[in-house]
Order: structure tokens, then sequence, then C-alpha cells
């Protein structure tokens, strides 16, 4: 018998609903766990890409072994599905890669275009910033100039005039209209 007025005392109390809630009444304030996500966070610091690239430049040279891994269990490899996968896979490291090169040279050539208005600032000249446009027209002129060293301008401006003559087709309108 003494069991069970231990268990009674350890259930809520019951309020009467015939009584009046009291105006001032105690409430409990639950703390709410706040998230955050630190690539959105000022606590996280602010990315700057030329530090990031230096701190975790180790990657590279982990993501060149791994390549070269992939390309020698390419060869040995016989199985058609994997050796797809393994395809697909070497693929993607490439398009990183070159994806990251392109970012690189896109900073760099921003850093320069920085440091000259820097040194016009200096000299008492009054900064002159880019439009997108310009900078797009800057990027394509780098591009041919390129190309053209490599030599391989000839095969671009082939491929370009042929996506640009079937789009033309495309817009035309067709015989069976007229």
């Amino acid at each position: 018998a003494p069991l069970k007025y231990i268990f009674l005392s350890f259930r809520p109390v019951e309020m009467s609903a015939k009584k009046p809630v009291p105006f001032l009444r105690q409430v409990i304030s639950v703390t709410k766990k706040v998230h955050r996500d630190p690539r959105f966070d000022d606590l996280s610091g602010e990315y700057k890409p030329e530090i990031f690239m230096k701190t975790y430049s180790f990657l590279d040279s982990i993501k060149k072994q791994e390549k070269e891994m992939v390309q020698k269990e390419l060869k040995k490899c016989r199985n058609m599905e994997q050796k797809e996968k393994l395809q697909q896979l070497l693929n993607r490291m490439t398009q990183q890669e070159q994806a990251q090169k392109k970012q690189q040279k896109l900073r760099e050539r921003e850093l320069s275009l920085k440091r000259q208005q820097r040194e016009l600032a200096k000299q008492g000249k009054k900064p002159f910033f880019l439009k997108k446009s310009e900078k797009r027209k800057l990027e394509l002129a780098e591009k041919y100039a390129e190309l053209k060293r490599s030599g391989k301008l000839e095969s671009f401006l082939n491929k370009k005039r042929k996506r640009n003559a079937i789009k033309d087709k495309r817009r035309l309108p067709s015989q069976k209209n007229l």
C-alpha cells in the first residue's frame, strides 16, 4: 500500500477547470536551440578565395593522386560497366580541374585590374571600373588569343558557325507553314 501513495505523488497536479486562471501566471520559458549555418554566419569569418585556396592547397595534391589512381584502375579494368563508371568519374575530375583553373584565371585577372586601379588612384587619377559587358569582351579577346596560340581557332570558329547556322534555321519559318 505505501508504494501506491509514492507513485501518486509523482503525477502532475490537476487544476480545477472552474477556477479562473490567475492574471499573472508563471510561465517557464524554454530556450530555443538556434541552428547556425557557417556559410552565412558572421561568426565563421569572411570568405576570401585567396586565403581559402592557400589553406586548402594540399587538397590539390590529393586530388591529383586520386586522378592517377582512377586512370590506373581504368587501364586495368575489364568489366564494361565498371569501366564506364570510372570513365565518367575521370571526366568529372578533369572538368572540375579545368573549372578550378578557369576560376583562378578570372580571380587573377580581377586582382590585376584592382592593382592597376590602385596605382592610378595613387597617381591622383579617378578610378575607372569596367562594366560586365566590357569584362566579357576582354575575356572573349583573351580566349581568341589563347585559341590562336594553340592553333585551335579555326576549328572553334567552324563549330561556332555551324551552331549559329542551326539556330538561324530554327528561327526561319518552316516550309510547311508557307
